[in-house]
Order: C-alpha cells, then sequence, then structure tokens
C-alpha cells in the first residue's frame, strides 16, 4: 500500500523566518529610543501646564513625535487650537510620501491599510525598506510599527502622570537618543544607493540653511525637497525587482 503525501497548503503572509532575531533587536532599541521621548514628551506637556489627557489622547490620535512636539510647544506658548493643529499637519505631511514607499507592503484589506496608514513613521519605513524580500518587509512594518506605537503611547502617559516630577527633561540629552537610532537605521541605504545619497546630502543641506530662520520642524519637512534628486520617492530602487 503506498502512502500518500500531502502537499502543505502555502501559508498566507510572510513565514516565521520574516521575523528574525536581529529585526527583533534593532526593533527593540528603536523602542527605547522612542519610550524615552515619550516620556519627556508627556512630561513636558503636563509641567507646562497641560492636562495629563492632552499628550495622552494626542498621542493616541495623532501618533507623530514631531508634529506633537510642536503642537504642544505653540500651546504652550500661548497660541491657540487652531494654530497648534496647523503646525502639526504641515510637519505630518511628510508621511504622505512615506506611505507611497511601504503601500505594497502594508496589506490589501481596508483593515490593513487603515490601520497600517496610522502605524506609518519614519522608524517604520525605515525598517520596511531595509528588508531584502516583501515578506521581510511586511513582517518588519507590522513588528515596528505595532511596537513602536505600543512602547510610544505607554511612556508618553508614564510621563504625563509623573508630571513635573522628572525636571527639565532637556538637561539629560536623553532625546539625542531617538534621532540617532534612526541614522544608523538608514545608514545601509546610504551605502548601497548613490542616489540616495545624493537626495540625503541635498535635503539635509536644505535643512541645515533654513534651520536658523523658519520654526522647529519646518526644515525636517523642507528637506524632502532632496527626493527631486530620487525620483520623488523615498526608498524605492531602480533597477528590476527580484
Amino acid at each position: 500500500m503506498r502512502s500518500v503525501q500531502r502537499t502543505p497548503s502555502p501559508r498566507h503572509g510572510p513565514g516565521p523566518s520574516a521575523v528574525d532575531a536581529g529585526l527583533l533587536r534593532d526593533v527593540s532599541l528603536v523602542c527605547l529610543a522612542g519610550g524615552v521621548v515619550g516620556v519627556s514628551f508627556g512630561a513636558i506637556a503636563v509641567a507646562g501646564g497641560l492636562p495629563v489627557w492632552v499628550p495622552v489622547v494626542m498621542s493616541l490620535v495623532v501618533y507623530a513625535g514631531s508634529a506633537q512636539f510642536s503642537a504642544v510647544g505653540v500651546l504652550l506658548a500661548g497660541g491657540g487650537p487652531v494654530a497648534a493643529a496647523a503646525t502639526g499637519l504641515l510637519l505630518n505631511t511628510r508621511t504622505a510620501a512615506f506611505s507611497l514607499a511601504v503601500a505594497e507592503h502594508i496589506g490589501r484589506t481596508r483593515l490593513a491599510r487603515l490601520v497600517g496608514a496610522h502605524l506609518v513613521t519614519d522608524e517604520t519605513v525605515a525598517f520596511t525598506l531595509a528588508q531584502p524580500d516583501p515578506a521581510r518587509r511586511r513582517a518588519a512594518f507590522w513588528v515596528s510599527g505595532i511596537g513602536l506605537f505600543t512602547v510610544w503611547n505607554v511612556c508618553v502617559a508614564a510621563g504625563a502622570l509623573a508630571g513635573g516630577a522628572l525636571g527639565d527633561t532637556g538637561r539629560y540629552g536623553l532625546d539625542a537618543a531617538f534621532p540617532a537610532v534612526l541614522v544608523a537605521l538608514v545608514l545601509p541605504a546610504l551605502r548601497e544607493d548613490a542616489g540616495v545619497r545624493h537626495a540625503a546630502l541635498a535635503g539635509a543641506v536644505l535643512a541645515l540653511a533654513l534651520t536658523p530662520a523658519v520654526p522647529a520642524g519646518v526644515p525636517v519637512l523642507a528637506a524632502l525637497a532632496g527626493l527631486a534628486l530620487h525620483g520623488g520617492v523615498p526608498g524605492r530602487r531602480k533597477g528590476p525587482r527580484s
């Protein structure tokens, strides 16, 4: 009697190998840096006179570090909610370009696209585009997106509850950990693609030139003009896809 061999059914979505120890380690490091900044944001907002619920709700709904810091800065400086919202919206327009770079890796269902769009950040895009194949890119997006969203909101709430007990968070220099980790994430792309290097250099020069003359956060947005040197979409590589 011959044995019947069953053909394993195809898996849907990324398999277990799509998430490796290196990815989890890198995500954990970025979550650690993001958590430090989140505690700082919550503490600054409450110590400045805002109710605890403001930074907490803002982190859940807006979920954008630079936009949140800028909006709170406007509020603490005496600006109205309309001005604060406009500032945050302006800074967040960069995620429209980022979304184009990872749209095909988020998922095809409406729920996946809706949730995924909310999780698009500088860090999730960097993690996604650093992966070598579609399965790993999708896994990297969701692992980093869910991890960062969870850590950010928990730490913002902790910082807000701590209030002014932390004192001047700026004197610790902890905010520098976040951009430092982000730079480490994008270094592989800078080494591999000359077009990315040229776009990044042009954007950095423009941002540095504008920094003394415009409000905080605007230079980062203006740096997107560097994308004109790389086809208009961040992370898109030239040549045939594998």
